[in-house]
């Protein structure tokens, strides 16, 4: 059942490849500590940007992260972007589960900072990188946090999905949202699918309920949780959270 709920959770044989590497991408390295190797990407601005601002991106749990990559450039072309390719995968080495995901964004902010030294650092996560963003924002310094499809608990997100499975003995470690948000002062905002049928309403409920300094709410008509992103209300919502947690 525990092997079971790590393939749902993160199903890496159903990641797409990407495409063609985009011709102004930087190819980026990190060791683990327990020797595995993350890849990553840095897209630069379209033009110099003057506010020194880095994208910090963390996908959906089958997303490829060359196409987060591409997605927030699209999206924010005017700010650098840079997304790691989550443990195990491709092509990142290793195995993923939730507090080896939770434990590698770190290293992922780390070399964003090293690399390009810039003056903020907004944190953007989708799905289940929202939690991924939501844990990162307690060790590290963000200037503010975007989330899309956003939950206070991915084992709640579990237990809702799957309410007749006792999932609690099986799921191991959780990623949890509302906690350090909760005690952090980091702005934060929230976009939200109307329709999810992934994250119920209720648990986006839960986590808005709980953030210390929510600066910006939007929930998109009629969207569900992966037609969301095509949306052009959903891209404007998008640059205005930004807008807004950067004040």
């Amino acid at each position: 059942m525990f092997e079971f709920h790590n393939q749902m959770i993160f199903p890496v044989h159903a990641v797409p490849a990407a495409g063609p590497w985009p011709v102004s991408a930087e190819r980026l390295t990190v060791k683990t500590p327990d020797a595995e190797t993350l890849q990553g990407i840095h897209i630069p601005a379209d033009e110099p940007d003057p506010s020194k601002t880095v994208i910090l991106g963390f996908g959906g749990n089958a997303w490829n992260g060359q196409d987060v990559a591409e997605y927030l450039h699209q999206v924010f072309p005017e700010h650098d972007v840079v997304v790691f390719h989550y443990r195990g995968y491709k092509p990142s080495t290793g195995s993923p589960s939730a507090d080896r995901l939770t434990a590698d964004a770190p290293l992922a902010y780390d070399e964003a900072v090293r690399r390009l030294k810039p003056k903020r650092i907004i944190g953007v996560g989708f799905s289940i990188g929202t939690g991924i963003a939501a844990q990162l924002s307690a060790s590290r310094k963000l200037d503010g946090l975007v989330l899309v499809t956003p939950f206070d608990s991915l084992k709640a997100v579990a237990q809702g999905m799957f309410p007749w499975l006792p999932i609690g003995p099986f799921f191991g470690p959780d990623i949890e949202a509302a906690a350090p948000l909760g005690a952090g002062q980091v702005p934060v905002a929230i976009i939200a699918g109307e329709r999810d049928e992934i994250v119920a309403p209720e648990r986006t409920d839960a986590l808005r309920r709980q953030v210390a300094n929510l600066v910006f709410d939007k929930t998109i008509a009629r969207a569900g949780h992966n037609d969301i992103y095509a949306r052009s209300d959903f891209q404007e919502a998008m640059r205005a959270a930004l807008e807004t947690v950067v004040g």
